[in-house]
């Protein structure tokens, strides 16, 4: 029986990032985010006996927030930055028995913060892909946890020489 999913499938899973914390203008908060993604597996030519890549095709996350500077509670959103051409997400077979999978996410996203009643959003994007690496018993993973490989630093997009966000 193959370990690995079989390409072409594409497979939801559901997110949750309780007390994630990220860092606004100086500013420690932490939120609980909620969402999911959606991976198509697609061939690893490096190593298609032991591993694939996992193209994102799919992926929104979001979480409350409390007030910030005495204004109204607000919307974080994060969501897949573009189609995914040149899929760099890679789940691998680490041990046969009992199976064990290294999952790493390559995650390019943008970020919105929508406090109500306070006009646009403001849209941020990060610098470098988030990654998300897990060692995971199954694919899709169930209870499974992920860690960041690094802090995330996010560029407002109207001006991209201000990284006042980090997660």
């Amino acid at each position: 029986m193959p370990l690995l999913p079989p390409i072409g499938a594409e497979i939801p899973c559901s997110m949750l990032g309780i007390n994630s914390s990220l860092k606004i203008r100086n500013a420690p908060v932490t939120v609980d985010f909620r969402g999911g993604i959606k991976h198509r597996v697609d061939v690893n030519p490096n190593d298609p006996e032991n591993s694939v890549r996992l193209r994102v095709v799919g992926f929104k996350i979001s979480a409350e927030l409390p007030a910030l500077n005495g204004g109204g509670v607000a919307t974080i959103t994060i969501e897949q930055n573009d189609v995914d051409v040149d899929p760099k997400s890679l789940l691998r077979v680490a041990q046969r028995f009992p199976p064990k999978f290294e999952n790493i996410m390559v995650l390019p996203f943008t970020m919105s913060i929508d406090q109500r009643g306070n006009g646009e959003p403001s849209i941020w994007t990060t610098k470098d892909p988030a990654q998300l690496i897990g060692m995971i018993t199954q694919f899709p993973p169930k209870g499974d946890l992920y860690q960041l490989a690094r802090p995330v630093e996010l560029v407002d997009l109207e001006n991209p020489n201000n990284t006042g966000l980090r997660i």
